[in-house]
């Protein structure tokens, strides 16, 4: 049997769960999410829990990671998600405007990546990019996205790398 799965799930005060047979629906004070999930597993309310349940042996692989996605659910309609990255590279700069971020990476040309619906994006210094938003899967998407433009390189570090990313340096060629 799944440890994780068998954890109960707690619930705040304000958030309100919607179970119907095969879907889940959690609405909070930032926003709502939904999930389907198969006729095997099963979600019960129990008081201010919520309780994961396999019907069958083969649904014992899923009984832990739907528990997992559910508590992320939670988390995400209370507190949100966020995704910190930093550019490292003379020139390099981010502006975010509105719906969109833009970033002067050393091309030939500015790159703009459109944000998606539900996620929200900051730039506090020119050098510094937030990514925001209720859906912990979608946060962590369109954060390697927008470092996918410019991952680190090994020789000199330049790039886009998450906040407390190490990126090792190698040595250059000896001649």
């Amino acid at each position: 049997m799944s440890r994780i799965g068998n954890q109960p799930i707690p619930l705040p005060a304000k958030v309100e769960v919607t179970l119907v047979p095969g879907a889940i629906t959690v609405k909070g004070p930032l926003g709502t999410l939904s999930r389907s999930f198969g006729a095997e597993l099963s979600i019960e309310k129990d008081g201010d829990k919520l309780v994961c349940k396999s019907a069958s042996e083969l649904a014992r692989p899923m009984h832990g990671t739907l528990r997992a996605l559910v508590a992320n659910m939670v988390k995400g309609v209370t507190e949100g998600y966020e995704k910190k990255l930093t550019l490292v590279g003379v020139g390099f700069r981010a502006q975010a405007a509105g719906d969109k971020i833009n970033l002067s990476l050393g091309f030939s040309h500015p790159v703009v990546h459109p944000m998606p619906k539900g996620v929200k994006v900051e730039t506090p210094q020119q050098t510094e990019i937030i990514v925001k938003g209720i859906d912990k899967q979608q946060v962590g998407q369109v954060a390697a996205e927008i470092r996918a433009y410019r991952p680190p390189e090994p020789y000199k570090g330049k790039g886009i790398r998450y906040v407390g990313e190490r990126v090792k340096i190698k040595e250059t060629k000896k001649k």
